[in-house]
């Protein structure tokens, strides 16, 4: 937690608070890690530092699921390894591997040092080790994931010679690359008898969703990123709407066409918002719900963040680090999460704007999210009270001890600080109160 994200989060002390308390599970988090060994331990510090944020959400399940779905990704991981390297030498040779790479997976000896860079390049070079803990792994673990990878290296084959033109492209891409993804989650859920056996197929289309959701959030959030690698994800279908070309975006004198552009893209992910909700409402171990839960409402805070917003064109936006250790704290249950997305849908629906080209559409589909999570009032300003005025009760305490302690004219630095933290509290207690006040009725904006 550095000072940058303290000072982002100083007028909502609730994710100050969320923020310390992560800190502290994080520790407890280190010492699950120090506990494995072997090929296990390698898995799990490869996991971490391809993605820490996995690496910590994954500790969300069961020790029945848990190793399972750590191969699975650090398995899907290396195939998207090889897709993702624009820059390998042999592109033919590299869809081979792609359309091959589920018998590669089983190759006990199989590695590669083509492909990838720092830690995904490792990942690679010490495959070995990642496919002694596969093998480990119940057989019926093992052929979701191989079958997953099968279905998903194909398709990442496709379109290594094709673009993403039309929506349905889109969609299709985004199906292989994630959607699968959620397919194959919900299988090992089936298998692991955790869930019930319609995971292993009846739920396809709303676990498609999920996937869905979180891939078009990234391919939106990450423009500019694979704009300079030379990768485009955005379909011409809606861009050619509104640019001759993609990288036209990138230019300040288009700013206003490139958020419309956004917005569209944005409008269009939030359709898979219910589907989501509808998935994770069948969830019946409460594990597998906070595994699910903490990436899909990261990923509506981050569209909230994305919309109307010109910086996705100049770097990658996020959402405050206080602010997604404040969900990953609240988001417990089924309430909690129907919060949360209420609360983003009403926010990206107040921010828009009736000459938006998306705008009633945009209305719509938020409407539909906001009717999907029922009357539901946002707790936040509520904690937010309670907890400001704890830390304005405190700070006037320390700064009344202080004063009393000391003596001359002059206020010292420790005085000055709670009074600033002080000031702030009160302000955002009464930030709070208005908060608290009901919200204006949903209207469908309409066009000047």
């Amino acid at each position: 937690m550095s000072k940058a994200d303290l000072i982002k989060s100083i007028a909502h002390p609730s994710e100050i608070l969320a923020m310390l308390e992560l800190k502290k599970q994080t520790k407890e988090l280190e010492k699950v890690y120090e506990s494995y060994t072997g090929d296990l331990a390698y898995a799990y510090g490869m996991l971490r530092k391809t993605s820490r944020s996995f690496a910590g959400v994954i500790q969300q399940l069961s020790e029945e699921l848990r190793n399972a779905v750590c191969i699975f990704y650090l398995v899907l991981r290396a195939l998207d390894t090889i897709e993702d390297d624009m820059q390998a030498p042999d592109q033919r040779g590299k869809l081979g591997m792609l359309r091959n790479f589920h018998n590669l997976m089983e190759d006990k000896k199989w590695t590669s040092s083509k492909y990838g860079e720092e830690h995904e390049k490792e990942l690679l070079e010490n495959y070995p080790r990642i496919c002694a803990v596969y093998y480990s792994l119940k057989p019926e673990y093992r052929a979701v994931i191989k079958d997953i990878t099968d279905k998903m290296g194909c398709g990442m084959a496709d379109f290594q010679q094709r673009e993403v033109v039309t929506i349905e492209d889109f969609d299709l891409y985004c199906h292989y690359v994630a959607g699968l993804v959620g397919h194959g989650l919900s299988r090992l859920f089936a298998v692991s008898g955790l869930e019930k056996k319609e995971y292993s197929g009846d739920f396809d289309e709303l676990a498609n969703s999920m996937g869905l959701f979180l891939q078009k959030t990234n391919i939106i959030r990450d423009y500019l990123e694979d704009i300079i690698e030379g990768r485009t994800f955005w379909p011409r279908e809606i861009w050619g709407l509104y640019a001759k070309s993609l990288e036209d975006f990138k230019e300040p004198k288009n700013r206003g066409a490139a958020i419309h552009c956004l917005n569209h893209l944005i409008t269009n992910a939030l359709e898979h918002a219910t589907d989501c909700l509808e998935y994770m409402e069948n969830l019946q171990d409460p594990q597998n719900f906070l595994f699910c839960a903490i990436p899909q409402v990261m990923a509506i805070a981050t569209l909230a963040e994305l919309y109307n917003n010109g910086k996705v064109f100049e770097g990658v936006v996020k959402i405050r680090k206080g602010l997604a250790a404040r969900m990953i704290r609240d988001t417990v249950d089924m309430n909690a999460l129907r919060r949360e997305f209420n609360h983003f849908a009403m926010d990206i629906y107040l921010k828009i704007h009736p000459k938006d080209p998306s705008s009633e559409w945009t209305a719509s589909v938020c409407q539909r999210i906001i009717a999907a999570t029922g009357p539901i009032a946002d707790a936040s300003p509520k904690r937010n009270l309670v907890v400001s005025a704890g830390v304005l009760a405190f700070s006037a305490v320390q700064l009344h001890t202080s004063i009393k302690s000391r003596t001359g004219s002059e206020l010292s630095v420790e005085q000055m600080m709670f009074s600033v933290v002080a000031v702030i509290s009160l302000l955002v207690v009464l930030l709070s109160l208005v908060q608290l006040a009901p919200r204006s009725p949903v209207v469908h904006p309409k066009k000047d």
